[in-house]
């Protein structure tokens, strides 16, 4: 298993088994079905549900992720400027979190599937 595909692969949100299939229907900023999952890969068949509701701890993910943004906006804030007030952080992160929402959404979802999930690269 190359390292270097498996990277690319979740970059792309690709299939974990043969780095090739879509894991979701529509482009990343298309607010229409989000971060909706495939039911499995249209090149290779692999089942991306791999029990009801799996997704779902995704939201983990998605928490840490947010978490991060916090965190980053906070040391941004607090690194170019003497001192930010309340209003500057909440501002920040909130229009961060809009901006950063779908690729974070899905981001979790490609993590928590190529971590927890069962399918593994075949390398067809």
């Amino acid at each position: 298993m190359s390292n270097k595909s498996t990277i690319k692969a979740i970059a792309k949100a690709k299939c974990p088994q043969c780095h090739e299939g879509d894991l979701f229907s529509v482009p990343l900023y298309s607010y229409r079905k989000l971060s909706h999952v495939n039911k499995s890969c249209e090149v290779c068949g692999a089942n991306f549900h791999a029990e009801p509701d799996f997704f779902y701890g995704a939201m983990y993910v998605s928490y840490a992720f947010s978490v991060a943004l916090v965190i980053t906006t906070m040391v941004v804030l607090n690194v170019l400027m003497e001192r930010p007030e309340v209003w500057m952080y909440l501002t920040t992160v909130a229009i961060s979190n809009v901006i950063l929402l779908p690729l974070m959404l899905r981001y979790s979802k490609v993590l928590y599937l190529y971590n927890v999930g069962k399918l593994k690269y075949r390398g067809y």
